[in-house]
Parts: structure tokens; C-alpha cells; sequence
């Protein structure tokens, strides 16, 4: 049993000794945070798609077999834990694009209204179908109403890449992205487009 007061480092050493009281611990040290994060990030496109506790489990064998090798250097819990968030973050957006790869493309539908489609798919499942068709309209509205950059940084979120990722690719001001990023959530939220933001 390895004890409460063992230093981090010392810890970690354990782990990769295969200690598996220590292996244990440094799991619950980040367990939460990424259960939050997977049931966040899969949002409900792609919960139907990616169980939360096989993600999260998915996480666990990553980080787990990382640390064995010593793979990552880590010195504190804060960075274990900034750590099992970027891996993921990063599961979610091979899954979404994984998945985006499957819907129709702009060569077999008008690109609106597979925007569209997507938009209408992360709302929920709908069972009513006049509240179905509304939600329809409501994402096809938006999606004609938005100009060529907003329509680029939402298939760029909508596919899984951080707003800094966003912005290196796009060549943006990071702080200039975010207050598009802001307006254009508000406007999906407001609309009704959206119940939570991916």
C-alpha cells in the first residue's frame, strides 16, 4: 500500500515500476476531470457513437501504458491531469472527424445543408416531429446567414479543434477568435439550434 504522503515524483516512479496501489492513485487524481470532460466533449452527436466509460477507459490504457514506458514527463498532479484532458480531447476530435467522414459530402449535397444536418443531429434525438422540423429550419437559417470565415470556424469546432488550434490554422488572433466564437455559440444557443455547446 503505498503510502498518502509519497511525493509525486516518487509516486510516479512507482507507477512505472508497475506498483499498482501507485498506478491506482494517479488515476483517481485525474479520473473526474476527464469523465466531465468525455461527457462534455461527445456532446449528443456522438454519444450514440462513443459510450462516456469506454472513452474514459480508453484514456485510462493510453495515459496508463505512457506512463509504464515513460513516455510523458509530468511533474505534478495539475500536469497528470492538463495531461488526461489533452488525450481526451484528442480521442473526441479522431472520433468527430471519424464520424464526419460518414455524412454526405458538399460533392453528393448542397454543403448547407449538410452543415445543417450536423447542427440538427447535435440537438438531441427528436421525437416529435414538428419540433424536429422546426430545429431543421432553425439550423438551415443559421447556416445561411453565416459568412464564409464563421461557417469555417464551425466546421473547424464541430470537428473537434480548440479555439488556439483554430486560430494557428487559420492564421487568427486567438482573443479576436474567441469573440466570434462567443457570438456564434450565442447565436446557436438563442436560436435554439443548439442545448450545449460541443
Amino acid at each position: 500500500m503505498v503510502s498518502p504522503e509519497v511525493p509525486f515524483p516518487e509516486l510516479l516512479q512507482l507507477a512505472r515500476a508497475g506498483d499498482r496501489d501507485a498506478l491506482d492513485r494517479l488515476v483517481r487524481t485525474y479520473e473526474a476531470d476527464v469523465r466531465i470532460a468525455a461527457r462534455v466533449l461527445l456532446g449528443p452527436a456522438l454519444r450514440p457513437h462513443l459510450d462516456t466509460v469506454d472513452l474514459v477507459q480508453s484514456v485510462h490504457r493510453s495515459l496508463m501504458l505512457g506512463v509504464r514506458q515513460d513516455k510523458f514527463n509530468v511533474a505534478s498532479p495539475a500536469q497528470l491531469i492538463a495531461l488526461a484532458l489533452t488525450i481526451v480531447r484528442r480521442k473526441v476530435a479522431r472520433k468527430w472527424r471519424h464520424h464526419r467522414r460518414q455524412l454526405p459530402t458538399a460533392a453528393s449535397a448542397n454543403s448547407d445543408d449538410v452543415l445543417s444536418d450536423v447542427l440538427t443531429s447535435l440537438h438531441s434525438t427528436e421525437t416529435d416531429p414538428a419540433r424536429a422540423a422546426q430545429l431543421r429550419e432553425a439550423a438551415e437559417r443559421v447556416v445561411r446567414g453565416l459568412d464564409a470565415d464563421d461557417r469555417r470556424l464551425l466546421e473547424l469546432r464541430l470537428e473537434g479543434w480548440s479555439t488556439a488550434e483554430v486560430a494557428r490554422l487559420l492564421g487568427q488572433n486567438p482573443d479576436i477568435l474567441r469573440v466570434r466564437l462567443h457570438r456564434l455559440r450565442k447565436q446557436l444557443l438563442d436560436t435554439g439550434v443548439l442545448s450545449e455547446w460541443l
